[in-house]
């Protein structure tokens, strides 16, 4: 999977927005945090959901099963803004 070249990232103080651009389906923004744009920056390359987990608990301390959570959610709120190839 990988993230649409429709969709643009855009870093706002401690956070981050995804945003359409006008070739995408769907309008509005997706706020997140810092774990967020983590997970969207390894976005940028196609991956798989494992990739992700693994890269993320090299990057970040979590208790156990938090990252697999984050990742997971963070993948079906990009699905349901169609902002994932695959």
């Amino acid at each position: 999977m990988k993230l649409k070249e429709e969709y643009i990232t855009h870093e706002i103080g401690d956070g981050l927005v995804l945003v359409p651009t006008g070739l995408a389906s769907w309008s509005g923004f997706v706020r997140g945090n810092k774990t967020f744009g983590a997970i969207l920056s390894l976005l940028r390359e196609d991956t798989t959901e494992e990739a992700i987990v693994a890269a993320m608990r090299e990057r970040f301390d979590a208790p156990e099963g938090a990252i697999e959570r984050d990742v997971a959610r963070a993948i079906s709120e990009l699905r349901k803004v169609g902002a994932l190839d695959g």
